[in-house]
């Protein structure tokens, strides 16, 4: 039984492009000693999913607490504010409870913010209307992305240091009141950057290449075409991935999550250095997950596999039983209605996901629920009315199922037998009557009938 705490604080910690390649997740490789800390006096959640693997479609659905088929964000152009102003986000529900909403860093997607709902931090939308209307240069893009940066010193001229500077200025403007403080880090979203100095941490030559490794992108043997892109969208953008440059790719990506776990570091340092910690929920997760190779891909874009989906989800309660390590199948849209209760607010209709309350005070605890993610495409009936998601997935603790319906083809993983997704099961008869009830949940899904 979780004690309740009086209109405790939220520290709200987030991050771009991270799968769960942390320390606590299992790469004994890779340096993040202060999340690790985070997870030994918290709860670690080792399956949860995002509901779309790209940065808007999955930060809306997250701090709205609906699904991607339900609000109609599936790209990175769309306001969910204009179709379905009813809609109240996680900080604007908090700040109708008598909270300060305290927005540093990257929250919401950029440009793309809800201004309205943060006392303080609020960036002004750069459009009206639905759809952000100047579209990105993808030539310019990928200049800008498809390269490793080293930073001089600690990096105080880039903006995740000085998300971590606006952080601590706010905890120690407001430590006298209730806050809820979200603080958004952009690394290790491409192009990877660090100082010099966690470069230095790592040894290329003893990185390893996933077991499924290509130096170009495609979708393998017995897999839907349209499950792996032929372009990567991040990294290696028209380019071969040698083994080699491959293991330099992922040594930055590696360099850049410790350095975000360094900032991540000094905001709970501060926390801490004003008596705040005992009184406050701590929240660390990523917006989707990322392919370091896997199948050739080095992005995020339109993969419905699980290095797309899967994220890192930590929560820190104060009274909860630490250390615990969850394998439940959670869903990022868990994390409003767990926030709401555990800080005794009012639920708000129309939220989709679970509190994850049950599982803070027995992470072993029952819990058949799974996760669905969605990507991109839509399908419209024949009046053009009723939409609905063309590519969708569904992950319960054994099986990843993914339905790509314009081509009729489907993916199905035993992940008992097969982490890796290296074979695709769907057309197995032997896995008829799984495929049969994975694709029902699917069915039950779209239809709203599931969540």
């Amino acid at each position: 039984m979780l004690k309740q705490i009086p209109k405790p604080n939220v520290l709200f910690l987030m991050t771009d492009d991270l799968r769960p390649e942390l320390g606590c997740y299992g790469n004994a490789q890779v340096h993040t000693r202060h999340l690790d800390a985070l997870a030994g006096t918290g709860v670690r959640f080792d399956r949860c999913y995002v509901q779309a693997p790209l940065c808007n479609p999955s930060r809306a659905s997250m701090l709205t607490g609906r699904h991607p088929r339900s609000s109609g964000v599936l790209d990175n152009l769309t306001w969910f504010g204009a179709e379905h102003p009813e809609i109240v986000s996680l900080p604007k529900h908090f700040q109708a409870h008598g909270y300060a909403s305290l927005r540093a860093g990257k929250i919401f997607h950029g440009r793309i913010d809800d201004f309205d709902a943060w006392t303080e931090g609020g960036q002004k939308r750069a459009f009206e209307g639905k759809i952000q209307p100047n579209t990105p240069d993808l030539k310019a893009w990928a200049k800008h992305s498809d390269r490793i940066v080293t930073l001089e010193d600690c990096g105080e001229q880039h903006m995740d240091h000085a998300t971590a500077e606006q952080a601590i200025a706010y905890l120690r403007k407001y430590k006298d009141q209730p806050f809820f403080l979200a603080c958004g880090f952009t690394q290790p979203h491409s192009p990877p950057t660090a100082p010099k100095e966690f470069f230095d941490l790592y040894d290329p030559a003893k990185i390893p290449l996933p077991p499924d490794f290509a130096e170009r992108p495609a979708a393998p043997p017995g897999f839907p075409k349209r499950s792996v892109p032929p372009e990567n969208g991040d990294l290696f953008i028209g380019r071969e991935a040698t083994p080699s440059a491959a293991r330099e790719m992922i040594r930055a990506y590696w360099a850049a999550l410790t350095w975000m776990d360094w900032n991540v570091g000094r905001v709970i340092a501060e926390l801490e250095r004003l008596d705040l910690r005992n009184n406050t929920l701590i929240v660390f997760c990523s917006d989707h997950g990322y392919h370091l190779g896997e199948k050739g891909k080095w992005s995020k874009h339109g993969s419905l596999f699980e290095v797309g989906t899967r994220v890192p989800l930590i929560l820190n309660i104060p009274g909860a039983q630490g250390g615990q390590a969850c394998p439940r199948v959670v869903q990022a849209l868990d994390i409003y209605p767990t926030l709401s209760e555990l800080c005794g607010l009012p639920r708000p209709e129309g939220l989709e996901g679970r509190s994850l309350k049950p599982l803070l005070a027995d992470a072993q605890a029952p819990w058949d629920h799974p996760a669905f993610s969605v990507s991109g495409d839509e399908m419209y009936n024949k009046d053009q009315q009723a939409r609905r998601v063309a590519c969708a997935a569904v992950r319960t603790e054994r099986y990843r199922y993914v339905e790509y319906e314009l081509d009729g083809e489907a993916m199905l993983f035993d992940h008992s037998a097969d982490p890796h997704e290296m074979k695709n099961l769907a057309d197995d008869p032997e896995m008829a009557q799984v495929r049969q009830e994975l694709a029902g949940l699917l069915r039950k899904f779209r239809a709203g009938e599931a969540r």
